[in-house]
């Protein structure tokens, strides 16, 4: 189990995560790029050739950017939103370098608590990109009690969250679009969301 020593708000794999000025979008462009460093590589959404891809009519957001997440629906063309994971409508964690270690990989169930609010969701870890793995979807922070809109500035900014990994518990890499069937997913696969022995400590866990 890790606790995470912030957690910042991730809104990638929302079809209006992104877009151009004028566009009332879920992020702004510089929390596109890798770690939200403005001269890292873009991440949070697609290029060509260094120009953003822009949804067309029959997409979810018509003009808005695709944006992407490491976690894909292999079944649809990488230029289709439905690709990716929503982080509007799905709890999801991102990859950092302490859970690789420990055997965490794309595509994983994980649980997550949080002590402030007492509350614990079923997720997978459905992007990569932030060594310290300090993000979480915007459905995910949510759907523990936290009043975040966007992923603009709002991040969890005290130690509160803990985040248990299941390595190798979704090996076929099944590709979910709605929370209610993660959900009955996870518990099928004996994903706990027991944390009552951080619910009843009252010290600092060590990452």
């Amino acid at each position: 189990m890790i606790r995470t020593h912030r957690m910042d708000v991730d809104v990638d794999g929302s079809p209006r995560a992104y877009g151009p000025d004028g566009f009332k979008t879920l992020d702004v462009p510089q929390d596109a790029h890798s770690q939200r460093r403005p001269n890292a590589p873009i991440v949070g959404y697609m290029t060509d050739h260094g120009k953003p891809v822009v949804q067309g009519p029959s997409d979810p957001a018509p003009g808005y950017y695709v944006s992407q997440t490491t976690f894909e629906d292999d079944s649809l063309p990488e230029r289709d939103p439905r690709r990716y994971v929503d982080a509007t409508k799905i709890n999801y964690v991102v990859l950092g370098d302490e859970a690789r270690r420990r055997g965490a990989r794309i595509g994983d169930f994980v649980a997550v608590y949080s002590k402030l609010h007492r509350a614990c969701v079923f997720g997978i870890v459905a992007d990569a990109g932030n060594p310290s793995g300090d993000e979480g979807s915007l459905h995910l922070l949510q759907s523990l009690g936290y009043g975040f809109h966007d992923g603009r500035n709002e991040s969890v900014e005290e130690s509160d969250i803990f985040v248990r990994f299941y390595p190798r518990s979704n090996p076929d890499d099944v590709f979910f679009r709605q929370q209610s069937k993660l959900d009955a997913f996870a518990r099928k696969q004996g994903i706990s969301c027991d944390f009552s022995d951080v619910a009843a400590s009252k010290k600092t866990l060590k990452r």
